[in-house]
């Protein structure tokens, strides 16, 4: 993917200085945003699957969700509905049901220690893995019965499909004086400490201690195995398993370094902010690990959003583009790179919403790095549907997002023609706002001498030659992205752009005459 931690010099530069409008021809161009002869697109996918994580076995793709969902694809577009409901007869989770005193025993149905507060049954947020030492597949999933009293808990088969075979809970949250000695918690710390750190006032610390839903489970570097989880309440935490077991390995305390002895090491967030639906993926050629979360809440005007940070490290620290990271009860719109949340672009039939809880994975076959994530869509309702965006890390390591959901498209590494890629582009700014504003496109030109010419609007471009690589400054604000060449929702040839910059994605879309 030719990534790299520090920017490049090389190649020629293309002029960069803006000019007078006169010299540039700006005169004749036209601002006006309109959708007149431009296809539009069908927004379902065919299949509704909530926080979608994916896992890749040969030439099929999986994708798991909450409330019992699954589904498959071959090419990452067209999904095919594998199992969806609470049943008993669903194919790949109903043999949770056959255990449901065990399964169900702590959070997750009417008859847990703590009951589910519409007394129906919370299955929700699976990830599945591969496990290399047992051979088997995993599934990590989580019952939750009240917005903090959640079981992370786990099963296994021999195929992806299922049925996964339950093998028990791993850890606890929401519990209160009482209710803490259905858990295993006091195996792990004593009275002592769990009634000073975990209960306040006879009741969770949800403010400092994660709600435990929302796993996902990956390898680091060294081929050990860890899982990263959380919520709003404590935040996101990371803690190892025993890949001979899958089952969780409980550190040593380390207050200095934020870990604690039964919930593992606390990454982002805290004081009850919101966050949620962390994962992380580790990309071998620039050297990071990123970690993605979401912010907002999960309805269409919620403004659900993906943001992402990165570490050298698999325990962090995981910062934002500026070096930080959102720590207990801060303003979390100001940290992390927020990749995809409310947006229109040409060939959209609707504008996408509460863009959010994602997974991502480096495609084993061509090495090429996807966003999985689910959409809502601002048509009154809440009907969502599953999206795989390409990503493609610039030169200074950070992921951008292609502004069109995968069609297979494929990077030119030697770059792009100077001719293909100036001219009349739909831009949009993501911004770092947590809200129901919409991104809505605007013109900007990218002119031949370098200058970027709009309405209400100006500034410089530069590409590298023989690369895909570009930058470009709006208002002096500077972005770092790629150029690709791709097909829009309906299939239409456009030549696009994404970059980053300020924790801001900037997205452009070119048609071609």
């Amino acid at each position: 993917m030719g990534n790299g931690k520090k920017k490049a010099i090389s190649g020629t530069i293309v002029a960069a200085m803006t000019l007078a409008i006169s010299a540039c021809g700006t005169e004749s161009q036209d601002y006006t945003v309109s959708y007149k002869g431009i296809k539009t697109a069908d927004v379902s996918s065919g299949v509704s699957v909530h926080d979608p994580s994916i896992l890749q076995v040969d030439d099929i793709y999986y994708i798991f969700g909450s409330h019992m969902s699954a589904a498959k694809s071959t090419d990452l577009l067209n999904w095919e509905k594998v199992a969806d409901g609470y049943s008993k007869t669903n194919p790949v989770y109903g043999q949770i049901y056959e255990v449901a005193d065990q399964a169900f025993a702590y959070s997750g149905n009417k008859d847990s220690l703590i009951q589910t507060d519409d007394k129906q049954t919370h299955v929700w947020a699976p990830d599945v893995i591969y496990n290399k030492t047992t051979g088997l597949y995993y599934m990590y999933y989580c019952t939750t019965s009240t917005w903090n009293a959640s079981n992370l808990c786990y099963g296994t088969s021999e195929t992806p499909e299922g049925p996964y075979e339950w093998k028990g809970a791993l850890l606890y949250s929401g519990f209160n004086r009482k209710t803490i000695s259905g858990t295993d918690v006091l195996d792990y710390v004593d009275e002592d400490y769990a009634y000073k750190n975990y209960i306040q006032g006879g009741q969770y610390n949800y403010n400092d201690y994660p709600n435990a839903i929302d796993p996902t489970v990956f390898y680091d570097e060294d081929d050990r195995m860890w899982m990263v989880y959380g919520s709003w309440s404590g935040g996101i935490f990371l803690i190892e398993l025993d890949p001979s077991t899958g089952q969780v390995i409980h550190p040593q305390a380390d207050p200095d370094n934020n870990v604690d002895p039964y919930y593992g090491k606390r990454l982002l967030g805290g004081g009850h902010i919101s966050i949620e639906g962390p994962y992380i993926t580790y990309d071998k050629e620039s050297g990071y690990y990123y970690l993605y979360v979401s912010y907002g809440a999960l309805t269409s005007n919620g403004g659900y959003q993906v943001r992402v940070f990165r570490s050298e490290t698999v325990d962090g620290d995981y910062v934002d583009m500026n070096g930080e990271y959102p720590q207990k009860s801060a303003q979390h719109q100001n940290f992390g790179l927020k990749l995809t949340g409310n947006y229109k672009l040409p060939s959209l039939e609707k504008s996408y919403m509460a863009t959010g809880h994602n997974s991502s994975f480096i495609d084993e076959k061509d090495g090429k790095m996807y966003l999985v994530y689910h959409t809502r869509f601002n048509d009154g309702g809440e009907g969502h549907s599953p999206r795989v965006h390409q990503m493609i890390v610039n030169e200074d390591g950070w992921p951008c997002e292609l502004p069109y959901q995968t069609q297979g498209e494929t990077i030119s590494e030697d770059g792009y023609d100077k001719n293909d890629v100036v001219g009349r582009y739909y831009v949009i700014n993501q911004g770092t706002d947590i809200s129901d504003k919409i991104a809505n496109p605007k013109i900007l030109y990218l002119n031949k001498d370098g200058s970027v010419a709009g309405e209400k609007s100006k500034g410089t471009w530069t590409y590298n030659d023989g690369s895909y690589y570009m930058d470009i400054t709006i208002d002096g604000d500077e972005f770092s992205g790629v150029f690709c060449r791709m097909k829009d929702e309906a299939g239409t040839d456009v030549m696009t752009f994404s970059a980053v910059g300020q924790n801001e994605s900037v997205w452009g879309v070119k048609y071609f005459d």
